[in-house]
């Protein structure tokens, strides 16, 4: 099966894609660089974890329609989020992993990949008119 027969039958499919890996790698590129200087309160960071990595894998709903490429995406996206946490402890100097990012980032996950059993799922198909 060709790799576009695993994305769902949206009018775009391909530039949905191409944002999808987009925010990918952006979240990779703001999750390694120095933090802005921001006064936040503690552990508030977890929201934000949860909420980048929810986009993500809901995002991967909309675009996926196989069960094993929402796997894989959901799989990849919790393995990106652990992998950024070593990372961050290993190449940086100004951030530290955290075991409890890597877990908001998981949770994300679920709760993103969460939104195919909703009639959220196909919300990009009913774009096209």
């Amino acid at each position: 099966m060709p790799a576009t027969g695993m994305l769902k039958p949206l009018r775009f499919p391909r530039l949905w894609l191409g944002l999808w890996w987009l925010a990918i790698v952006t979240t990779i590129v703001v999750c390694l660089i120095p933090p802005p200087p921001l006064a936040l309160p503690p552990n508030s960071d977890k929201v934000e974890h949860f909420l980048a990595y929810f986009l993500l894998a809901s995002a991967a709903v909309q675009i996926y329609r196989t069960r094993t490429a929402l796997l894989c995406a959901g799989a990849g996206l919790v393995l990106l989020g652990v992998g950024i946490e070593f990372l961050q402890g290993a190449l940086t100097t100004n951030r530290m992993a955290d075991p409890m990012d890597a877990l908001a980032n998981s949770v994300g996950v679920l709760a993103g990949m969460a939104v195919v059993f909703t009639p959220l799922r196909d919300l990009l198909i009913r774009l096209k008119g």
